[in-house]
């Protein structure tokens, strides 16, 4: 399969793999990779020098081209940029921030960047501040999400109409029937977080991936709106959080409630009450633990027999 994406990260597949929070490590970066697609390091869970030994496990893991994903929130940014760039890493993808604030630098040193949107506005000023493509994420994903709320397979053809530069589908995609249906509305690839997350290879502890497989339709909901919207199973954080928005909380009520490190409690650290448990609606569709290389085999398998039916 060869196309604008493939080309631009010279991988074998147009499936790229989400760079989730306390999920993405190098086993599964390097998995995805090894498979065919594009793994990705997420550094947003990660102080800088455990950054630094994953990208440099990850090396000695794959000789396939991986990336980073830098939400550009990160309170040591500039660090982390430093590192990808010392450590020889080739393509990163940015989100949580203006594009134009890294591109510049990232590109002149090599690096490929692409920028994560959830809104045609977005993705018109990231290809304005350079970036090689954008990956539009739709209502649907889990972990942090626009706040536009608009779902995925409504905004691929609107920013496809819109940009020069790839498109990759995010957000519900977890299959090889949802890949293609991604590319007939004009993506060029597709960036798969939830079926990753439920992988062997996968950082998440053990809880959080049973979790994942029993959710059901109805089972995830975008909440904290005030403060980033986020899509996360309903547990007794999520109870927590409902029962407080009936007493018009403020936005530092909220802060207080959300405290610190939930996402690493619930999907590091398997507390599955207590917890953030970020996943996306595809979830629903998501009912076995898998090795990656096989969700990756499965996904193009099924791709390309539904295209061929039709």
């Amino acid at each position: 399969m060869t196309n604008k994406i493939t080309e631009l990260f010279n991988i074998e597949y147009p499936i790229v793999q989400g760079g989730m929070i306390w999920v993405s490590g190098w086993k599964l970066a390097s998995a995805v990779s090894n498979a065919g697609g594009l793994g990705l390091i997420g550094a947003g869970s990660m102080y800088p020098d455990v950054l630094r030994e994953h990208i440099q496990k990850c090396k000695k893991a794959t000789d396939k081209p991986f990336g980073v994903n830098v939400p550009m929130l990160y309170p040591d940014i500039e660090q982390i940029m430093d590192i990808i760039v010392e450590e020889g890493v080739k393509i990163v993808f940015t989100s949580a921030g203006n594009p134009k604030t890294w591109t510049s630098f990232l590109k002149e040193k090599g690096i490929t960047v692409v920028h994560v949107v959830s809104s045609v506005k977005f993705a018109l000023k990231a290809e304005a501040a350079g970036v090689d493509a954008v990956v539009c994420e739709g209502f649907e994903a889990g972990g942090h999400n626009g706040r536009e709320e608009t779902t995925t397979f409504t905004l691929i053809p609107m920013v496809k109409d819109q940009v020069k530069i790839p498109v990759i589908a995010a957000g519900g995609i977890g299959s090889g029937r949802g890949m293609l249906a991604a590319m007939v509305l004009g993506a060029d690839a597709v960036q798969i977080g939830s079926r990753f997350a439920a992988t062997e290879e996968s950082s998440a502890h053990a809880n959080f991936k049973d979790t994942i497989v029993n959710v059901k339709d109805g089972d995830t909901y975008l909440t904290l709106k005030e403060l980033a919207p986020v899509r996360l199973v309903r547990n007794k954080f999520f109870k927590d959080v409902q029962e407080l928005y009936q007493q018009n909380p403020t936005i530092d009520d909220l802060k207080t409630l959300l405290g610190r490190a939930r996402a690493k409690r619930g999907m590091f650290e398997g507390d599955l009450e207590e917890g953030e448990l970020e996943i996306g609606q595809i979830a629903g569709l998501i009912h076995e633990i898998k090795p990656a290389k096989q969700v990756v085999e499965e996904i193009i398998s099924e791709y390309n027999t539904v295209k061929s039916s039709i």
